[in-house]
């Protein structure tokens, strides 16, 4: 599959490393690491020239406990990063991690090329409306409950099978609007227990059934942490491991806080498999 818009192309047939830039000051990793525009430049620059295919801005942290920030707030955070990033780098494939309709439509008016729903486009209203009118690409991602509430007793009869379901419904409601371009994420880490996140790693393959490229988000997640008894700042080799997994399991996009480990995992996989010399 080839995502395109404003002129931009993102071949999914290879896959891709999405770098993470957050501006908020309560993200569970970076934690306002890039206070200041100059230091977000500099690493969009940095994970472009290490490889990343597409940049993820977030602007709301939506780590387990996270408050919720209102509309305003989200804007005046994201206008003006997304404003500077789009014209210091302007054939970048930027994407920008938002649930709020409005916020989507602002931010595509000012350049982003890409939409990153956690709530799959169902919290409030208007985001399937504005993601089918642009026909902008989306990933949906799954998630039980809410950011604050989300990890407190996850509860599935068959994980996959449930959040499979939520994809089927999602994607059709986009589809019968008009959207084309969707991606799904499982949502690892959101609404599910460590057990539930690598049973979803395991059974990966499931989700081809549905037919879209899949995502996934597991750089530093809590599931390495737990299951090594280490921090997130010492699970970059977990991450990597489970990149590769999710990559030999069919991932499209592995959305990283590391882009050069993540790339060297895709080219390495590649070499196995003969697509590059």
């Amino acid at each position: 599959m080839v995502l395109s818009f404003n002129g931009k192309q993102l071949d999914l047939s290879t896959p891709r490393v999405m770098g993470i830039l957050n501006i908020t000051p309560d993200s569970f990793f970076d934690q306002g690491r890039y206070a200041s525009m100059d230091d977000r430049l500099r690493r969009v620059e940095q994970m472009l020239e290490e490889g990343a295919s597409v940049i993820d801005i977030g602007a709301v942290s939506t780590r387990p406990g996270a408050q919720y920030i209102q509309v305003d707030e989200e804007l005046k955070r994201l206008v003006p990063d997304l404003t500077a990033i789009r014209r210091r780098f302007p054939d970048c494939f930027l994407s920008v991690d938002t649930f709020h309709s409005q916020v989507a439509s602002e931010a595509i008016s000012l350049g982003a090329d890409m939409i990153n729903d956690i709530w799959g486009a169902r919290f409030g209203e208007g985001m399937p409306e504005t993601i089918a009118r642009w026909n902008v690409p989306c990933i949906l991602m799954h998630m039980k409950g809410t950011p604050g509430t989300m990890q407190l007793h996850p509860d599935y009869q068959d994980v996959v099978t449930e959040i499979a379901y939520f994809f089927h419904q999602q994607t059709n409601k986009l589809r019968a609007l008009g959207a084309t371009q969707l991606v799904i994420d499982p949502g690892f880490g959101f609404g599910k227990t460590t057990g539930h996140n690598f049973e979803i790693l395991d059974r990966l393959r499931e989700f081809d059934s549905l037919g879209y490229p899949l995502a996934v988000g597991l750089s530093r997640k809590s599931m390495i942490q737990k299951t090594l008894g280490i921090s997130a700042r010492e699970a970059l080799n977990g991450s990597t491991v489970l990149h590769t997994i999710a990559l030999e399991k069919g991932a499209s996009i592995l959305r990283v806080h590391d882009v050069k480990e993540a790339v060297e995992v895709v080219k390495l996989l590649q070499a196995v498999r003969g697509e590059i010399d």
